[in-house]
């Protein structure tokens, strides 16, 4: 990588997806060098960065992240070769576990093995995306003479969401780097290592959730909802628990589990919060941001959260200052 980048997740909230083409346009004009989707409950990964690659040719596409068990093999390999296709050499293809609550609650596919599925997703991907004809056993799926007919014209940076430390090794061993999420600018040195260990020159793209905000109460209450919907999915809560978090979440943890909401929410300390959403004056936004850069992350990938100033005025303020 030879500029520093800067990412902005898509699509915005409560806009159509059609009406969003200026939006995504200006955030090339203000020097944003990305565009990332994800994939919960709201649009899918790829249709947004398919219509960002035409209307802002310039930004580069990735996905953070497309579930490894919510497609078969080939449909994956077709959604991402056909994106790849359509914007040469522009798309970074993240990929994850996801969390037994999407992949299992929503979609009801068992949430079984996730490293190994995700890890056989990875070397699937590796083999099918160069036009080869794949047949192959894999731990958790087989796959019977497959030849993908959408062949990237570039080869397809790919990228392991991570949390834990076997899944950050994975990301720095068999992929071209690690999507972080849901973690301080602090415990980006704690991760870090974990990747490097792959090898040099490893992409580190977070997530980092944002409200540009000075109302420092309303942040805070309703990050508390956004933290809690989180840090309660088993396997973000293990994370945090090795990230040393423990003490001060277990007892958001005990409350929820004891269906006590309210109580679980207003136990999340504020520490916490001003820890893991990045929010103030756009200025100290931005430092918050740099701080990240500065422990690691060669990729910033913002996500607007939906409690302080409108998007659009808060993207335009956090664009770079150059």
């Amino acid at each position: 990588m030879t500029e520093p980048r800067y990412g902005m997740t898509i699509p915005f909230d409560d806009v159509p997806l059609h009406a969003q083409a200026d939006w995504v346009r200006e955030l090339a004009d203000l020097g944003y060098t990305d565009v990332w989707s994800s994939e919960a409950n709201g649009a899918d990964a790829f249709t947004p960065l398919a219509l960002a690659s035409v209307w802002a040719p310039s930004l580069r596409l990735g996905t953070a992240i497309v579930p490894a068990f919510t497609r078969g093999p080939a449909c994956l390999a077709q959604s991402v070769g056909a994106l790849a296709q359509a914007a040469p050499g522009r798309l970074a293809f993240g990929i994850g576990t996801s969390s037994n609550v999407i992949v299992e609650g929503w979609n009801g596919i068992p949430f079984e093995q996730p490293y190994q599925r995700t890890r056989d997703m990875v070397r699937f991907l590796r083999a099918a995306l160069t036009g080869a004809k794949v047949t192959e056993e894999y731990e958790t799926f087989s796959v019977r003479s497959f030849t993908l007919g959408v062949v990237p014209e570039q080869p397809v940076p790919i990228l392991v969401a991570a949390l834990r430390p076997g899944m950050l090794r994975l990301a720095g061993r068999e992929g071209e780097g690690a999507i972080i999420n849901w973690l301080s600018a602090d415990d980006v040195a704690t991760v870090k290592p974990h990747v490097d260990a792959g090898g040099p020159g490893k992409e580190i793209v977070a997530r980092i959730f944002v409200a540009v905000s000075d109302d420092a109460d309303t942040v805070r209450a309703m990050g508390r909802f956004a933290i809690a919907a989180y840090l309660n999915v088993p396997v973000y809560a293990a994370f945090h628990e090795w990230l040393g978090r423990g003490e001060r979440l277990r007892p958001m943890w005990d409350l929820w589990k004891a269906g006590d909401r309210k109580a679980a929410l207003a136990a999340i300390p504020d520490s916490v919060v001003d820890e893991l959403i990045v929010h103030g004056p756009a200025e100290a936004c931005r430092e918050h941001i740099a701080r990240y850069v500065d422990n690691g992350v060669t990729t910033p990938a913002l996500a607007l959260l939906p409690f302080g100033t409108d998007p659009r005025t808060a993207y335009r303020a956090l664009a770079r200052v150059t």
